[in-house]
Parts: structure tokens; sequence; C-alpha cells
């Protein structure tokens, strides 16, 4: 009945579009097309209507723009049943992909197949040749063969947030920067040691940011913002297929090193979500806290907010787990623009589309969302980028100053990521950084995202509706796990076989049996 109406909706739709709706339709030129847009907000880095490189691209692009900011923390709770509905829309959504409930969603109907416009994204088009991303896009196609969204375009993937500790203390007590987690343990410990009341390690924003980022050196990927997009399934990268990630060994051996920092008072005990950037800037400045898992760009804020003499913070390459030293899996492609099927009865669709694609993935406006203005934000010295001085002397560093004053570089807004334009943002110490990541593990620290399946309609509807029970039970047996309230020795197989009646093998079976070949 659910896909019955589904059908019966987007034939209504259809027909609407084909009595005088249709995309394409002329409008008048005179006048800013509007458009409504919802924005994933993240506390780090709080929206602003007034930002330089929203209002400089949207005027170039003919485009009249309303952003609602939705907390990063609330937005997927709000996309999916307004996408599920059809009600309460935006025409443009930022931040999303088809993994997950999204598959499932574009194959019902719900989603604008983007692809079967190409004609109205030549910027985009243009700069996917430009990069040599075509490959890297057409994977993105579902098993329709259409691609539902225009993701973010990468020439490369750049390390630009990890373990972040302070640096002075290490040298203070005479500790090497460190490799493995144990080392991590290590120091984390002897600074509860030194300072009692403190809680060594602390989370950007939610838990799930710290998880992401380090349990891919056990091999796994799972929960919140977990890689596969699932919440429960993992890749094995050596196989090519994907496993039970969530109820694994090397899940269980994860969580039993997450919870010993938790019950030894090494990790902060604060796990809900949102947590207040301010808060966390301020934890970290004043000794609260000495260790966190953040990005390079918030490191001069934090460093100019504290009093503490001598007070430095340095950011580590990935470090070595039981499966090696990775990080987040990243991928020439993200997440980017998916127009909801509603926007397509606009008459003037033609125009919105191709206003969007001015506005995210022109050479003009791309360059805008990086650098700014140019004689505003920046200038040029034959090819040199040389930014002004109420720039380059900013205690938040240029790339900060960027993001947080013009809204250059904030990650939903900003689609085209050229690494070498992203470098002269950062100083010498963060391109050794990259320079030392990219030399370890073969170049192979930072793995890419793990293939999305090709399911048909009926399929992904099916996926989906096990994924999302699974997800919403595996999130709170984590947090149980790490904060001691169930224990990894004792309550692990009901944990397990919760997760096998809710069919998590059925689920990791559909994936793999729906790999691209």
């Amino acid at each position: 009945m659910k896909r019955f109406l589904k059908t019966c909706l987007l034939l209504v739709l259809m027909a609407a579009m084909a009595l005088g709706l249709c995309p394409g339709t002329v409008v008048a030129e005179d006048a800013p097309i509007e458009v409504s847009i919802w924005y994933s907000d993240n506390p780090t880095l709080p929206f602003m209507d007034s930002w330089l490189a929203l209002n400089t691209t949207a005027e170039i692009a003919g485009l009249d723009v309303t952003v609602e900011a939705i907390p990063s923390t609330d937005f997927a709770t709000r996309v999916s049943p307004a996408l599920n509905t059809g009600m309460n829309l935006p025409d443009v959504i930022l931040y999303q992909n088809t993994q997950g409930e999204n598959a499932s969603l574009a194959l019902n109907g719900r989603i604008v197949p983007i692809s079967d416009y190409s004609e109205w994204t030549p910027h985009f088009n243009a700069m996917v040749e430009k990069l040599g991303l075509q490959e890297e896009v057409d994977q993105l196609k579902l098993q329709d063969g259409k691609r539902y969204f225009m993701p973010q375009l990468f020439d490369k993937p750049f390390y630009d947030g990890g373990l972040i500790m302070r640096q002075d203390y290490l040298e203070q007590k005479g500790f090497d920067a460190p490799k493995t987690f144990d080392d991590l343990y290590e120091i984390l410990k002897a600074y509860k040691e030194d300072y009692p009341d403190s809680y060594p390690l602390t989370h950007l924003v939610a838990p799930y940011v710290t998880y992401r980022m380090t349990m891919p050196s056990w091999g796994v990927s799972f929960g919140k913002s977990s890689s596969s997009g699932t919440g429960a399934l993992s890749y094995d990268y050596e196989k090519g297929e994907y496993f039970t990630g969530a109820i694994s060994d090397q899940a269980r051996e994860y969580l039993r090193f997450i919870h010993k920092l938790y019950a030894e008072g090494l990790l902060d005990p604060e796990q809900a979500a949102p947590i207040d950037n301010d808060t966390w800037a301020t934890k970290m400045a004043t000794g609260a806290s000495m260790a966190t898992y953040a990005y390079y760009d918030q490191i001069g804020g934090v460093e100019h907010a504290s009093e503490i003499e001598g007070f430095k913070l340095q950011m580590y390459p990935s470090l070595e787990g039981p499966a090696g030293a990775h990080h987040q899996p990243k991928s020439k492609t993200g997440k980017g623009i998916l127009f909801p099927i509603e926007t397509a009865s606009r008459p003037d669709f033609e125009q919105l589309v191709r206003a969007i694609d001015e506005m995210f993935f022109s050479e003009e406006c791309s360059t805008i969302w990086c650098l700014g203005v140019e004689g505003v934000t920046y200038t040029m010295d034959g090819d040199t980028i040389v930014y002004p001085e109420e720039i380059t002397s900013s205690p938040d560093g240029i790339y900060k100053t960027l993001q947080v004053k013009y809204g250059c570089g904030a990650d939903p807004l900003q689609l085209v990521w050229i690494n070498e334009r992203e470098m002269t943002k950062y100083d010498e110490n963060y391109a050794q950084i990259n320079k030392t990541v990219a030399a370890m593990e073969g170049g192979n620290v930072i793995q890419s995202i793990p293939p999305t399946p090709l399911f048909d309609d009926w399929t992904a509807e099916d996926a989906n509706s096990l994924q999302t029970p699974l997800a919403d039970s595996i999130w709170i047996w984590m947090d149980a796990f790490v904060t001691g309230a169930k224990s990894l020795e004792t309550d692990w197989d009901e944990y397990v076989n919760e997760m096998k009646a809710l069919q998590i093998d059925e689920l990791c079976a559909l994936y793999n049996e729906h790999l691209p070949k």
C-alpha cells in the first residue's frame, strides 16, 4: 500500500507538470528566483545569513535565497519525514547523498533524478571533467542508472581533522608524539594523575565525531555517522564486501577501549548531543581536557583563548590500532545537493536548477566559496593568493576566519574542493601533517567511502525498513556499553541476539547481493 500511494503521488505530480507546470516553462527574468534551502547547521560554525560568500554567489546566480539552518544533530530527523510525506519541504536540501533511506526514497519517486537534466547543469559537468571525476560520479548512480544528487567534488581527499592534543604537555612530560592508541592511553592517564579533576579526552559536537575518526583503526565503522550510512554494517576493504560490523569482535574490542577510557575518568562523561562548541573550547583552553578529535582550523581559536602559559596544540596523524592506522573514510565525492520531487513542479524548475548549478559549481562561484571575493578577502600577486593582514593576523587562523566571518569553507555550502587552493589557507605545519599521513599505510590511511549497493525501489525500501530500527537500537546499546550501564562481558550476547532478531544478517546479505560488480 505504501508503494502504491507513492506511485499515485508521482503520477499526479507528473500530470500536473504536463498540464502547464512543466520544467522549462519560461518565466520572467527581471527578478531573482526565490529558493528555499535546508542547511545542516554545525555548532562549530553557526550559520549567518550575512555571509559574503552566500550573498555574493546568490547574486551572481540570480537567486533570492532563504536558508533554514537546522541543527546538525536534528537534520536527519527533519529531512526523513519531510521527504517521505512531501510536506513542509524546501526547494533544495544540502548535505545529502543517496545512501541508506534516501536510496529508497529516490527509487520510489520522492527525489528528482538530477542526472536526467544534465543539460541544465553545465557547470557541474565541466567541474567533474576538469577534476577527472566522471568515474566517481557515475558510481553514485542507483540501480535504475540515475543519479539523484549533485555531490561535493574533491580533487583529492585531505586530512583536515584528527587527534588534537596539548603539545606543550607532551614536551613537558617527555612524551613522544603518539603513534598508537596505547600511546594515547598512557598520555591521558598521566594527565589524569597530574590533574585529577580533569577529563583528558573530550568530544567535539557529539561522541560520534570521535567514533567516526577512530573506529577505522579497529577495522569497523558503525553507529551514527558510520561510513556505510547504515549504522550497522562495516566494509571489509580486503574482501570487498560488507559485514555485520556492529556485532563483530572488532566492534567489541573498540568499545572495550572506549569504555576503559570512560571508566577510568579519561573520557569526558558529557555524551549528550549536541555539545556546545563554546563549552568544548573552554574545556580545552582551561586544561579541563587536553585531547580531542576535532579539526585543524579550530586550533588557533582555542590557543588564543587559553591563559595557560606556553599552551600549544598540535594535530597528530592517525593512530595505529588493531587494523592499522586509519581515519574516517572519505571519497572524491561527498554529500551535496538534492531536489525533492515537489520542486520539479515549479514552472521555473529549469531556471532554478541552472541557477543552483551556477551558484555552487561555476568557476567563479566555487572560487568564492573557497577564497571569498577578490579585493575583499584576498588579492592575486601573479599566480599567488595573498590574504590581507586582518585575516593572516587573526588568532583563529586564515581558514577559520574565512569560515566564520565570510562563510568560505562551510562544508554544506562549498561543493568544490581543490587541494592546492585549500592549502593556501593553512600553515606549513598542516601541510607537513598531510604529507606524513599520505606516506602512512601505503597512502591508505584515508580509505574510500564503501560502495553503495544497487538496489531497486522494492529492495531499497526493504533495506531501509531493516536499517532504521537496527541503527536506533545500536546507538542505545553503544552508549550503554561505553558508560557501563551494560557490560561488554555479560550483556554482549543479549545485544548480539537483539541485533540478529532485528535482522542484521539479512541487511548484510542484501547489501552484498547488490554490490556493483
